[in-house]
Protein backbone atom coordinates (compact mmCIF):
# COMPACT_ATOMS: atom_id res chain seq x y z
CA UNK A 1 0.00 0.00 0.00
CA UNK A 2 1.26 3.48 -0.83
CA UNK A 3 2.22 5.87 1.95
CA UNK A 4 -0.36 8.43 3.11
CA UNK A 5 -0.11 11.79 1.35
CA UNK A 6 0.29 14.86 3.56
CA UNK A 7 -0.27 18.27 2.05
CA UNK A 8 2.07 20.93 3.44
CA UNK A 9 0.56 24.37 2.95
CA UNK A 10 3.19 26.62 1.37
CA UNK A 11 3.86 30.34 1.32
CA UNK A 12 4.71 32.88 -1.35
CA UNK A 13 8.36 33.95 -1.56
CA UNK A 14 10.32 36.31 -3.79
CA UNK A 15 13.76 35.40 -5.09
CA UNK A 16 15.94 38.40 -5.96
CA UNK A 17 12.92 40.63 -5.27
CA UNK A 18 11.30 39.59 -8.55
CA UNK A 19 10.85 35.85 -9.04
CA UNK A 20 7.78 34.50 -7.22
CA UNK A 21 7.93 30.97 -5.84
CA UNK A 22 5.84 28.75 -3.59
CA UNK A 23 7.63 26.93 -0.80
CA UNK A 24 7.64 25.61 2.74
CA UNK A 25 10.36 25.00 5.30
CA UNK A 26 12.29 21.80 4.62
CA UNK A 27 11.94 20.70 8.25
CA UNK A 28 8.17 20.30 7.73
CA UNK A 29 8.72 17.83 4.92
CA UNK A 30 11.30 15.82 6.88
CA UNK A 31 9.02 15.63 9.91
CA UNK A 32 6.24 14.25 7.70
CA UNK A 33 8.60 11.78 6.06
CA UNK A 34 10.55 10.64 9.13
CA UNK A 35 7.84 10.53 11.78
CA UNK A 36 4.66 10.06 9.76
CA UNK A 37 6.24 7.80 7.10
CA UNK A 38 4.10 9.76 4.66
CA UNK A 39 4.67 11.45 1.31
CA UNK A 40 5.08 15.22 1.84
CA UNK A 41 3.58 17.37 -0.92
CA UNK A 42 3.97 21.16 -0.84
CA UNK A 43 0.68 22.86 -1.68
CA UNK A 44 0.75 26.15 -3.61
CA UNK A 45 -1.02 28.76 -1.44
CA UNK A 46 -3.50 29.77 -4.11
CA UNK A 47 -7.03 28.38 -4.54
CA UNK A 48 -6.77 28.89 -8.31
CA UNK A 49 -3.94 26.34 -8.38
CA UNK A 50 -5.11 24.18 -5.49
CA UNK A 51 -8.91 24.21 -4.97
CA UNK A 52 -9.90 23.02 -1.52
CA UNK A 53 -12.06 20.13 -2.76
CA UNK A 54 -9.28 18.81 -4.99
CA UNK A 55 -6.76 19.06 -2.16
CA UNK A 56 -8.94 17.08 0.21
CA UNK A 57 -9.38 14.34 -2.36
CA UNK A 58 -5.64 14.18 -3.05
CA UNK A 59 -4.33 14.26 0.54
CA UNK A 60 -4.93 12.21 3.66
CA UNK A 61 -3.91 14.97 6.05
CA UNK A 62 -2.45 18.46 6.14
CA UNK A 63 0.25 20.40 7.92
CA UNK A 64 -0.79 24.06 7.98
CA UNK A 65 2.63 25.62 8.34
CA UNK A 66 4.08 28.79 9.73
CA UNK A 67 5.00 31.73 7.53
CA UNK A 68 6.36 35.28 7.77
CA UNK A 69 3.22 37.18 6.67
CA UNK A 70 0.45 37.32 9.24
CA UNK A 71 -3.23 36.56 8.68
CA UNK A 72 -4.77 39.74 7.31
CA UNK A 73 -6.58 41.37 10.26
CA UNK A 74 -9.66 42.05 8.13
CA UNK A 75 -10.34 38.33 8.57
CA UNK A 76 -11.15 39.02 12.23
CA UNK A 77 -12.59 42.51 11.85
CA UNK A 78 -9.55 44.68 12.58
CA UNK A 79 -7.48 47.18 10.61
CA UNK A 80 -4.05 46.57 9.14
CA UNK A 81 -1.16 48.30 10.93
CA UNK A 82 2.05 49.57 9.34
CA UNK A 83 4.16 47.08 11.26
CA UNK A 84 2.63 44.08 9.51
CA UNK A 85 4.72 44.32 6.36
CA UNK A 86 3.64 42.39 3.28
CA UNK A 87 0.53 40.23 3.59
CA UNK A 88 -0.35 36.97 1.84
CA UNK A 89 -4.06 37.16 1.18
CA UNK A 90 -3.88 34.29 -1.32
CA UNK A 91 -2.78 32.01 1.49
CA UNK A 92 -5.59 33.36 3.70
CA UNK A 93 -8.04 32.56 0.91
CA UNK A 94 -6.80 28.96 0.83
CA UNK A 95 -5.96 28.10 4.43
CA UNK A 96 -9.03 29.50 6.18
CA UNK A 97 -11.61 27.73 3.97
CA UNK A 98 -9.47 24.58 3.99
CA UNK A 99 -9.49 24.39 7.79
CA UNK A 100 -13.27 24.87 7.85
CA UNK A 101 -13.72 22.17 5.19
CA UNK A 102 -11.43 19.72 7.01
CA UNK A 103 -13.46 20.20 10.18
CA UNK A 104 -16.72 19.59 8.34
CA UNK A 105 -15.44 16.49 6.57
CA UNK A 106 -13.49 15.08 9.51
CA UNK A 107 -10.03 14.99 7.93
CA UNK A 108 -6.85 15.31 10.05
CA UNK A 109 -4.63 18.37 10.22
CA UNK A 110 -1.81 19.77 12.31
CA UNK A 111 -1.49 23.57 12.34
CA UNK A 112 1.77 25.26 13.31
CA UNK A 113 2.54 28.91 14.22
CA UNK A 114 0.72 30.92 11.52
CA UNK A 115 -1.42 27.81 11.07
CA UNK A 116 -2.31 28.03 14.77
CA UNK A 117 -3.46 31.60 14.25
CA UNK A 118 -5.35 30.61 11.10
CA UNK A 119 -7.26 27.92 12.98
CA UNK A 120 -8.46 30.38 15.61
CA UNK A 121 -9.48 32.91 12.93
CA UNK A 122 -11.15 30.22 10.79
CA UNK A 123 -13.36 29.33 13.76
CA UNK A 124 -14.27 32.98 14.40
CA UNK A 125 -11.65 34.08 16.94
CA UNK A 126 -9.30 37.08 16.93
CA UNK A 127 -5.59 37.76 17.39
CA UNK A 128 -3.29 40.10 19.24
CA UNK A 129 -1.51 41.73 16.31
CA UNK A 130 1.66 42.60 18.28
CA UNK A 131 2.08 40.54 21.44
CA UNK A 132 5.39 42.23 22.31
CA UNK A 133 3.59 45.57 22.73
CA UNK A 134 1.32 44.21 25.48
CA UNK A 135 2.80 44.68 28.94
CA UNK A 136 1.23 41.55 30.42
CA UNK A 137 2.86 39.23 27.85
CA UNK A 138 6.48 38.41 27.14
CA UNK A 139 8.16 38.99 23.79
CA UNK A 140 7.86 35.61 22.04
CA UNK A 141 9.85 36.57 18.96
CA UNK A 142 13.20 35.05 18.07
CA UNK A 143 16.39 37.05 17.63
CA UNK A 144 17.06 36.71 13.91
CA UNK A 145 20.76 37.37 14.47
CA UNK A 146 21.08 34.14 16.44
CA UNK A 147 22.03 30.85 14.76
CA UNK A 148 19.18 28.48 13.89
CA UNK A 149 19.73 26.19 16.87
CA UNK A 150 19.22 29.18 19.19
CA UNK A 151 16.27 30.67 17.28
CA UNK A 152 14.49 27.32 17.22
CA UNK A 153 15.76 26.13 20.59
CA UNK A 154 13.59 25.65 23.67
CA UNK A 155 12.76 29.07 25.09
CA UNK A 156 9.97 28.75 27.66
CA UNK A 157 7.72 26.30 29.49
CA UNK A 158 4.10 25.59 28.69
CA UNK A 159 1.51 24.02 30.98
CA UNK A 160 -0.59 21.31 29.33
CA UNK A 161 -4.31 21.22 30.04
CA UNK A 162 -5.17 18.38 32.43
CA UNK A 163 -6.57 15.39 30.54
CA UNK A 164 -6.39 17.32 27.27
CA UNK A 165 -5.09 15.97 23.97
CA UNK A 166 -1.47 17.02 24.50
CA UNK A 167 -1.44 15.91 28.12
CA UNK A 168 -2.79 12.52 27.05
CA UNK A 169 -0.21 12.18 24.28
CA UNK A 170 2.82 13.17 26.35
CA UNK A 171 1.81 12.28 29.89
CA UNK A 172 3.51 15.23 31.57
CA UNK A 173 1.93 18.45 32.94
CA UNK A 174 4.64 20.82 31.64
CA UNK A 175 7.22 20.90 28.87
CA UNK A 176 9.62 23.35 27.22
CA UNK A 177 9.05 24.50 23.65
CA UNK A 178 10.51 26.91 21.13
CA UNK A 179 8.88 30.26 20.44
CA UNK A 180 9.09 32.28 17.21
CA UNK A 181 6.00 34.45 16.88
CA UNK A 182 4.82 38.03 17.19
CA UNK A 183 1.10 37.35 17.29
CA UNK A 184 -1.16 35.31 19.54
CA UNK A 185 -4.74 34.52 20.40
CA UNK A 186 -6.82 37.38 21.73
CA UNK A 187 -10.38 36.02 21.69
CA UNK A 188 -10.51 32.24 21.61
CA UNK A 189 -12.94 31.08 18.93
CA UNK A 190 -16.19 29.37 19.93
CA UNK A 191 -15.89 25.60 20.04
CA UNK A 192 -12.13 25.51 20.62
CA UNK A 193 -10.41 24.24 23.76
CA UNK A 194 -7.10 25.49 25.13
CA UNK A 195 -4.52 22.71 25.18
CA UNK A 196 -1.51 24.60 26.55
CA UNK A 197 -0.65 27.97 28.09
CA UNK A 198 2.72 29.75 28.28
CA UNK A 199 4.22 31.06 31.51
CA UNK A 200 2.84 34.54 30.79
CA UNK A 201 -0.69 33.25 30.17
CA UNK A 202 -0.61 33.32 26.36
CA UNK A 203 -2.49 30.45 24.72
CA UNK A 204 -0.02 28.10 23.02
CA UNK A 205 -2.16 25.21 21.71
CA UNK A 206 -5.80 24.61 20.79
CA UNK A 207 -8.05 21.86 19.50
CA UNK A 208 -11.66 21.31 18.56
CA UNK A 209 -12.70 18.62 21.06
CA UNK A 210 -15.81 17.88 19.02
CA UNK A 211 -13.92 17.38 15.77
CA UNK A 212 -14.42 14.11 13.92
CA UNK A 213 -10.70 13.68 13.25
CA UNK A 214 -7.35 14.63 14.75
CA UNK A 215 -7.01 18.41 14.84
CA UNK A 216 -4.39 20.35 16.75
CA UNK A 217 -2.84 23.79 16.44
CA UNK A 218 0.34 24.76 18.27
CA UNK A 219 2.07 28.15 18.48
CA UNK A 220 5.59 26.65 18.60
CA UNK A 221 7.51 24.65 15.95
CA UNK A 222 7.43 20.91 16.68
CA UNK A 223 8.83 20.14 13.24
CA UNK A 224 12.28 21.38 14.33
CA UNK A 225 14.58 18.46 15.24
CA UNK A 226 11.48 16.35 15.82
CA UNK A 227 13.47 13.12 15.96
CA UNK A 228 15.35 14.45 19.01
CA UNK A 229 12.39 15.71 21.03
CA UNK A 230 9.98 13.20 22.59
CA UNK A 231 7.19 15.77 23.01
CA UNK A 232 7.38 16.92 19.40
CA UNK A 233 7.49 13.30 18.27
CA UNK A 234 4.32 12.50 20.22
CA UNK A 235 2.46 15.20 18.27
CA UNK A 236 3.58 14.02 14.84
CA UNK A 237 3.06 10.36 15.78
CA UNK A 238 -0.57 11.05 16.71
CA UNK A 239 -1.02 13.00 13.48
CA UNK A 240 0.51 10.07 11.56
CA UNK A 241 -1.99 7.61 13.07
CA UNK A 242 -4.83 9.88 11.96
CA UNK A 243 -3.47 10.17 8.41
CA UNK A 244 -3.07 6.40 8.18
CA UNK A 245 -6.61 5.97 9.43
CA UNK A 246 -7.94 8.34 6.80
CA UNK A 247 -6.01 6.57 4.05
CA UNK A 248 -7.44 3.23 5.11
CA UNK A 249 -10.94 4.66 5.22
CA UNK A 250 -10.46 5.65 1.57
CA UNK A 251 -9.54 2.11 0.58
CA UNK A 252 -5.79 2.57 0.84
CA UNK A 253 -5.76 4.67 -2.33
Amino acid sequence: MARPVVGIIGNHHLINSQYLVHGAGEMNAWAVRDICDALPVIVPPDVLLAPVTDLMEACDGFVVTGGRPNVHPKEYGEALTEDHGNMDENRDALALPLIRALVKRGQPYLAICRGFQEMNVAYGGSLHQHVQELTHFNDHRENKADPMDIQYGHSHHIKLTDHGLLHTLYGQPEVRVNSLHGQGINQLAPGLRVEAIAEDGLVEAITDPNGQAFNLAVQWHPEYQVTQDAFYQSIFTAFARACNGHQQSQGGR
